[in-house]
């Protein structure tokens, strides 16, 4: 009876530690892609800069390329040269065990000054 109770002590300790490995990995991969989404709209909310898209649909494009979903954006286009500002938010998936898929949010601004 020792013996199960022992055994199921380490599969669960195995668990919990494979789980917080793979929210970290994937907090850091939500960051990463948080901070590219950012940097790649930020120029785009310059008009001339932006080649006819939006900074969102930049974001958006970079957020997904690195496996995250695009939650929000507070990203302008403005046509002066004053600095500007863009907020991304995104969540990147990760799947626990036990939990199932859960999901990581990161945040990330850059300013841009034209």
């Amino acid at each position: 009876m020792l013996t199960v109770a022992v055994m199921a002590l380490v599969v669960f300790v195995g668990l919990a530690v494979l789980g917080a490995a793979q929210v970290i990995t994937a907090r850091a991969r939500a960051t990463t892609a948080a901070d590219a989404a950012a940097l790649a709209a930020a120029p785009t909310t310059f008009p001339p800069l932006a080649g006819g898209g939006s900074p969102m649909a930049e974001a958006l494009r970079v957020a997904e390329a690195n496996g995250a979903r695009l939650v929000s954006c507070l990203c302008s286009q403005v046509a002066t040269f004053e600095p500007r500002q863009v907020e991304v938010t995104v969540v990147f998936p990760v799947d626990l065990p036990v939990l199932g898929r859960r999901w990581v949010e990161a945040s990330s601004a850059a300013e841009f000054v034209p």
